[in-house]
């Protein structure tokens, strides 16, 4: 069940942009070339989808390696977080100590309903509904408010 705000969300139109798709018509005569545009098919590509800036794809082809074995490092909060969203990221972040935290509100943007994908060395020796029972420990108070929750808990490997 969404409610109204969800539901609009999901109603509103999504933009698209119509692009021709070529195939190389380098080595195609004249005639079949203007024939291969003509029936080129036509094909729709969200805005959204962007190529990556080079500085992006320099910083994700480098790697760090660390001579020391692996010590725990405070997760950094992400800046593009609401405040309910960050919120539940401090709440979760000062009880658990997670090695991966994920919040994500999945309603539409109305506060009803949160993705939660958590890593953290307390979970190890508990089942997967005993994770679970911990994280809705911590923030049972705010979740009577939503209409559903997805979580997903982990122990680190």
């Amino acid at each position: 069940m969404l409610c109204r705000a969800c539901r609009r969300a999901i109603a509103l139109p999504k933009p698209t942009n119509t692009i021709i798709a070529k195939a190389p018509l380098s080595s195609l005569s004249i005639a079949t070339r203007n024939d291969a545009l003509r029936s080129a098919p036509r094909v729709q590509v969200s805005k959204a989808i962007r190529p990556l800036p080079q500085s992006n794809l320099r910083s994700i082809s480098k790697r760090s390696y660390s001579s020391t074995t692996e010590t725990a490092t405070a997760l950094e909060k992400p800046d593009h977080l609401d405040d309910a969203e960050s919120t539940i990221w401090d709440k979760l972040v000062a009880e658990f100590t997670p090695s991966e935290l994920i919040v994500q509100d999945v309603s539409g943007g109305c506060g009803s309903m949160y993705a939660i994908d958590i890593t953290s060395a307390k979970f190890k020796g508990a089942n997967m509904l005993k994770q679970q029972r911990m994280v809705n420990a911590v923030l049972g108070d705010m979740m009577k408010q939503w209409h559903g929750v997805q979580l997903r808990t982990k122990a680190p490997q």
